[in-house]
């Protein structure tokens, strides 16, 4: 057995629940890689590259929860998978999310809407990302589901 088999098997796995999967194309991918990365927290899970285009990245955050992103496809075909880029949103749940929001004012991030407490509950904030895609990170986790 070589190592790589021996590691494959000790290394444990464990396996997603159905989820849902929030996608966004970028036309420089591999730099909103790295600020969703190195910048905001999200873990570089997977990316995978035709020449120099991402086809599919995975980025999890730590807290729970994932995104997908890829390049951009300008001559996509009608039916192809492909978002216009700066158009997505996303709500991001974060248990620490005045930390979250002190580093990234001190690292230059645009703060689309200043942190504040909601009626609602949550605490929150919103940046845009180079790309111009807007993510607000919050307290506020959904309600709960009905038992019924």
């Amino acid at each position: 057995m070589n190592t790589t088999q021996s590691t494959q098997q000790s290394t444990p796995q464990t396996p997603r629940a159905p989820a849902v999967w929030p996608t966004l194309s970028a036309h420089d991918a591999p730099a909103l890689i790295d600020f969703l990365v190195n910048t905001v927290g999200f873990l570089r899970t997977a990316v995978y590259e035709d020449g120099d285009r991402v086809a599919h990245a995975q980025l999890d955050w730590p807290e729970g929860g994932a995104i997908m992103l890829g390049s951009e496809k300008p001559d996509a075909a009608e039916g192809d998978w492909s978002l216009k880029p700066g158009t997505f949103g996303c709500y991001v749940v974060t248990a620490h999310v005045d930390e979250l929001y002190a580093r990234l004012v001190d690292a230059g991030v645009k703060i689309f809407r200043e942190i504040a407490d909601q009626p609602y509950g949550s605490r929150e904030f919103a940046i845009a990302d180079p790309e111009g895609n807007l993510w607000s990170f919050g307290t506020y986790a959904g309600e709960p589901r009905p038992t019924s």
